[in-house]
């Protein structure tokens, strides 16, 4: 289901960090984010680290520290900056050191990293400016790794989805789009990342990395996940309530569970140049 708000009254769809209300909505259950979503493929994971120059990692929009958990246990020291408070008092829970800040606004105080990493987050960031920072706080050589997973429904999980949607929430700025179309606005998401990081002249030629994979759902574990997206986290409990009931009857019909297929996508760069102070 999609994350980012559509509509003519909001950002557009190649604007997201600007909708910092929806941003900012994921903490309402940071527990229930940190057990639902899911981690990122290790083999994502195993790569960005054997590019990074060492093993110092900066987590940009961390939220709970699920993907700076990954990055720990493959042994890297990791620092995470993330503008929800509910979402780092988690992370610092779970044993991530963190910050409250929006990126744009951190203040690095000196420090640089080896990896500028940002997990589902970087839509989050201006495009441009993240870009600079990121080249600011990375020693020569450093890796810039944003990533993100795009995901398809069964038709029937999607269409419920978007008919129940509809009918409780018709003013939403989430239009429930056909779930065909997700991974191509992922695609264009993230050539925007990657025009982003060109413009600041300050690293190499992005490249893209894709990691396909499936994950297999019963009804609670689906229902579960639903209220972590942006399209529920800023609705009223009734209207979850409702949303989520449509969207079980589904799963229901099709057996109670499905297997998704997940598609990981990355956009990455390297550093070059003398830092900047």
């Amino acid at each position: 289901m999609p994350t980012i708000p559509q509509g003519q009254s909001r950002p557009s769809r190649n604007e997201p960090h600007r909708a910092r209300q929806v941003a900012q909505s994921f903490g309402v259950d940071a527990e229930r984010y940190d057990r639902a979503r899911p981690p990122y493929p290790d083999s994502l994971v195993q790569r960005i680290v054997a590019a990074s120059p060492g093993p110092d990692v900066l987590d940009v929009g961390c939220g709970t520290g699920i993907e700076a958990r990954q990055f720990q246990a493959a042994g890297c020291t990791v620092l995470g900056v993330d503008p929800d408070e509910r979402m780092i008092e988690f992370a610092r829970r779970s044993g991530v050191e963190s910050e409250v800040a929006t990126f744009e606004e951190w203040d690095p105080a000196g420090r640089t990293f080896d990896a500028v990493v940002a997990g589902q987050a970087w839509h989050w960031v201006d495009p441009v400016a993240g870009a600079v920072k990121a080249a600011r706080v990375l020693r020569p050589g450093g890796l810039l790794a944003v990533f993100a997973h795009a995901f398809e429904p069964p038709p029937a999980i999607a269409e419920a989805f978007a008919a129940v949607y509809r009918q409780v929430v018709p003013d939403s700025p989430f239009n429930g789009r056909p779930p065909q179309q997700t991974l191509d606005l992922y695609r264009t998401m993230f050539t925007t990342f990657a025009g982003g990081i060109r413009e600041t002249g300050e690293f190499s030629d992005p490249e893209q990395w894709r990691f396909d994979w499936e994950r297999s759902y019963t009804r609670d574990e689906w229902l579960d996940l639903l209220p972590t997206t942006g399209g529920l986290t800023w609705l009223p409990e009734d209207k979850q309530v409702e949303v989520l009931a449509g969207v079980g009857a589904a799963v229901d019909a099709i057996g109670g569970g499905f297997t998704m297929p997940y598609t990981t996508m990355a956009v990455t760069a390297a550093r070059t140049g003398a830092l900047r102070r």
